[in-house]
């Protein structure tokens, strides 16, 4: 351990001051040795033993200073050097590394001091090689983990010495919860390999976007993503980002659907649901099995929030509204009462929001045009907490294309609403699969209720017969 108190002093000050005073100690001891005999043996008087006490001291004098330079000469090309060699090389390893083994020794240096070098030359290169897989392992670690958890997650859990402990902390963060419409059954119909680079596709687009904005993917379940912005790292703006992030998600969504379109697949159709509150953030589990994630009643909202949007809509909760209200542009909110909640669910549709001077708005698509008037006989099963009722509604259809349907019913369906429906109707060898929809409006009519329901799924069969049938009366 070095004394950072004392006085630094280096090997050569230390050797030359070691000779010079070992030497000078002997000549004095050698000095007071002569005085003494010539004193006690011989009877020299004070005279005669200053004198010659005087040219003694000369001679020594004369002999210590050849000793010192003739010392110093050898000492220094001999150990010295060499020495000072090995400390500037190690000096240099705290600013050019690749220098740190570069030592020109004598050929006449000490084998001990040759072998100091050596031993150290391939101590360096097993600190190199040894530091070099680290640092591979720890980006090993980085990337791999990096694809089952946000980087952000890795580095936090790498570098904090309570990374690994179970536990959490108390954060207020924004919940985003992305679905897709219809990909369940859309899976049924389709080759199991075509929907899994379908679903990569769709989310390698979704999943840059939120990294873009700062967040992290703390989950992708399925055709689901769950994303967090506010941890590990909270920021101001943690609400603003998150609305843009889905707002750029549904318009990236449009584009991804032409190019999947022109690769054969069908066009996907995505709700977004936006809250923000106060969950736990941390590893939760066991030390068996955990996982870096966050729990909390925010989460349940945002879940319960996205379930009533339908394609192409981005919803944000109550207190993520509040947080945004100066720069968002949202429809009048909708209030729905949800089983399990003690309160009423309260969402906005958003259509826009400026971001630090930066519109981002919903791109408009291109309007279907007119609906197909057609009356096609149908009965119509309310799904609550996704069970269906037990008795279906009967009706009719009035209207419809492939986004929307029209339907007259007897009894009112509540706006919101998930339903199934059935079309009692076979032409041509071709009769239609079950067709799920949402309830958009209601309200009632001389002939019972109409409902405008928007298409949440439906087999492609049954979509290209509409089209034909369309294409038909527009002919």
């Amino acid at each position: 351990m070095l004394n950072k108190g004392k006085k630094r002093t280096g090997v050569r000050e230390i050797l030359v001051m070691g000779v010079f005073w070992r030497i000078l100690f002997i000549e004095a001891v050698l000095l007071v040795y002569s005085l003494g005999y010539r004193w006690l043996a011989e009877g020299s008087g004070p005279m005669e033993l200053f004198w010659y006490a005087m040219r003694i001291m000369v001679l020594v004098g004369i002999i210590v200073v050849f000793m010192v330079v003739s010392l110093k000469h050898f000492l220094t090309r001999k150990i010295i050097d060499p020495l000072e060699q090995i400390t500037l090389a190690n000096r240099q390893i705290e600013t050019d590394f690749s220098k740190a083994d570069t030592i020109d020794l004598p050929a006449d240096t000490p084998d001990e001091i040759k072998a100091i070098v050596s031993t150290r030359a391939n101590m360096l290169e097993r600190i190199i090689r040894v530091s070099d897989q680290r640092l591979q392992l720890v980006r090993f670690i980085k990337d791999t983990f990096g694809r089952y958890l946000s980087k952000k997650v890795v580095e936090e859990i790498l570098s904090s010495p309570k990374g690994r402990q179970i536990g959490g902390t108390r954060k207020t963060v924004t919940v985003l919860m992305a679905d897709l419409r219809g990909f369940t059954s859309l899976s049924e119909s389709r080759d199991p390999e075509q929907m899994v680079q379908l679903l990569n596709r769709y989310l390698k687009q979704m999943s840059a976007i939120i990294l873009a904005y700062d967040g992290i993917i703390d989950e992708i379940i399925g055709d689901a993503i769950l994303a967090v912005f506010g941890a590990p790292e909270s920021h101001e703006d943690d609400p603003q980002r998150a609305v843009a992030c889905a707002i750029e998600m549904q318009n990236r969504l449009i584009r991804l659907n032409k190019e999947l379109m022109d690769d054969g697949y069908p066009a996907l159709e995505m709700g977004i649901g936006i809250n923000t509150g106060s969950v736990i953030v941390g590893n939760i589990g066991s030390d068996l099995r955990m996982k870096y994630g966050i729990v909390g009643g925010a989460v349940n909202r945002a879940a319960r929030i996205e379930s009533n949007s339908i394609g192409g809509q981005v919803l944000i909760g109550e207190s993520t509204y509040r947080a945004v209200q100066a720069q968002v542009q949202a429809d009048p909110p909708k209030t729905l009462m949800m089983k399990g909640m003690k309160e009423p669910l309260v969402f906005y549709p958003v259509v826009a929001i400026d971001i630090k001077g930066t519109p981002i708005a919903l791109d408009e698509t291109a309007s279907p045009g007119p609906l197909l008037e057609i009356q096609i006989p149908i009965h119509c099963w309310i799904i609550q907490d996704k069970k269906l009722d037990r008795i279906p509604l009967a009706g009719t259809t009035l209207a419809l294309d492939e986004t929307f349907v029209h339907i007259q019913t007897a009894t009112p369906i509540e706006p919101l609403t998930d339903v199934k429906l059935n079309f009692d109707f076979c032409l041509e060898a071709h009769c239609f699969d079950d067709i799920y929809a949402k309830c958009i409006h209601a309200e009632p009519a001389r002939d019972g209720h109409h409902s405008r329901l928007h298409i949440t799924a439906m087999a492609d069969g049954d979509r290209e017969r509409i089209r034909e049938w369309m294409a038909q009366a527009s002919a």
